[in-house]
């Protein structure tokens, strides 16, 4: 431990020793300098994500938090010697109000009450059975959202996978497809359509994306089929068999009065794209009206309104659901301490990278579809996709096309937009940390026995079969 200590001081000396002079006088409330070396508590936040639960996996559970909270510290300090307290204190309530706080409730209701409902039934995990419900599933992103469909779907599929001895396949392609692509139709199927609407595209413009979640669609679960088949094979070989007496005869979905609530929470998160542009909830000057926080820092009543229609769905939904419907849900809080946990460090270490990024994007010369769809995505990989999206939206808005989407931005080629939504939609699924409900479904799949890759591990699935099926993305859509 001391070893470690001596480390960390080290970096952080490296990192005083800087020439912050060069920044210090933009201290006040300009960050277009932004030093790169800022960003090193995110990159060592991501690594230990990555490696502590290889090297020191039982230290690591019962660590996480102080692992984040010194990551953070690691970035704090040094930004407030550049910035100054004032402009760190912003930086770090502004992430925390408007971003971390809607991002965290939203989850929380959609765990509580999907952990409410349980399907049962006599339907076994069969390579046919399965594509259906990934089928099922991701069409149901859009709907409900990526978040939604997952911690709706995500108990159903393990249960009825219980009996397999291979099954992480089926959770790593339930990423792919139900968390991500999935959400791609509407804006409540992903925050950054969301972002997009609240900006002028219209609300049903994502059916242009259609046909690229078709394509993708067929593709992979035409590959799962077969992997799928490949592993129950293997799994009926060794004796594996489900407990089944009348295959096909009984199925039965307990708490479904859950799905108004679960409604509720849709009405909410469409309310926070709407109310904004509503007169009533602006002032004189047609900002957003809140409770001021610090600064220029603000919690807009849209957003205060989001928050406790959730909370009062989902306690609506444990006031009206019997405890038994949990229990036979093996649901537990660990989910989604470890998500809360884990986002926090990463949404406050991630800022200067997204400054960077804002300051950078307009002048990278990305100025075509498919260099869109790829900056786009692999940065929405391992950042945050929503302000990602609307980096290249407002840098798209800014390249004078005559004829498009009209936006708040400017006006924006149909083609680039539906590059750029692809991109930050479909590419969040290349990493766990891409996308939020990612890291869930990897964390209840964890709790329910289902060995899941690790973090680069799932990389590599990703780069196995997602990245070949981006390649022809590019090639039919955006060349």
């Amino acid at each position: 431990m001391k070893k470690l200590w001596a480390l960390l001081s080290g970096a952080l000396v490296i990192f005083l020793s800087c020439p912050i002079s060069v920044f210090a006088a933009e201290k006040s409330s300009d960050v277009t300098g932004v030093p790169l070396w800022l960003c090193i508590p995110f990159a060592g936040l991501l690594l230990c994500i990555a490696v502590m639960p290889l090297v020191k996996g039982e230290w690591w559970e019962s660590h996480q938090l102080l692992v984040v909270g010194f990551w953070i510290l690691l970035l704090l300090i040094p930004f407030a010697i550049v910035y100054g307290g004032s402009m760190t204190a912003e930086v770090v309530l502004e992430c925390f109000f408007n971003d971390y706080l809607t991002f965290i409730v939203l989850l929380f209701g959609l765990f509580c009450v999907s952990g409410n409902i349980t399907m049962e039934g006599d339907f076994a995990g069969s390579p046919r059975v399965n594509v259906g419900l990934l089928a099922l599933g991701t069409l149901l992103s859009s709907c409900i959202g990526t978040t939604g469909a997952s911690m709706l779907m995500v108990r159903p599929i393990i249960k009825m996978n219980s009996w397999r001895k291979r099954k992480s396949h089926i959770m790593v392609f339930f990423i792919f497809l139900v968390s991500n692509m999935g959400g791609c139709l509407t804006p409540i199927g992903d925050p950054p359509l969301l972002m997009g609407f609240m900006r002028g595209v219209p609300f049903f413009w994502s059916i242009h994306l259609f046909p690229m979640l078709i394509f993708n669609m067929v593709i992979l679960l035409f590959v799962f089929y077969h992997l799928d088949k490949r592993a129950y094979r293997r799994d009926i070989a060794v004796g594996a068999k489900p407990d089944i007496r009348k295959p096909g005869t009984e199925f039965h979905i307990d708490g479904l009065h859950n799905l108004i609530f679960l409604l509720m929470i849709v009405g909410a998160v469409i309310l926070s794209g709407v109310l904004p542009g509503m007169k009533m909830f602006q002032d004189g000057a047609g900002n957003v009206s809140g409770i001021h926080i610090f600064g220029e820092v603000m919690l807009s009543f849209p957003a205060i309104i989001e928050i406790v229609i959730i909370l009062f769905a989902t306690f609506l939904s444990f006031k009206t659901t019997n405890p038994d419907i949990r229990r036979r849900n093996h649901f537990t809080w660990g989910a989604i301490k470890e998500v809360a946990v884990l986002f926090i460090g990463i949404f406050i270490t991630m800022q200067p990278a997204l400054m960077l990024l804002k300051t950078m994007g307009p002048h990278l010369g990305i100025t075509e579809p498919y260099q869109m769809f790829w900056a786009t995505g692999a940065l929405s990989s391992f950042l945050d996709n929503t302000p990602t999206y609307l980096v290249f939206l407002t840098t798209a808005g800014t390249l004078g096309f005559q004829t498009g989407i009209s936006t708040t931005l400017g006006t924006v080629s149909t083609q680039a937009l539906v590059a750029i939504s692809c991109g930050a939609v479909f590419m969040g699924a290349n990493s766990y940390i891409g996308n939020a409900p990612n890291f869930m479904v990897k964390a209840i799949s964890d709790e329910n026995g289902v060995n899941m890759p690790s973090f680069f591990g799932y990389i590599l699935w990703s780069l196995v079969f997602l990245i070949p099926v981006f390649v022809l993305d590019m090639l039919v859509f955006f060349l």
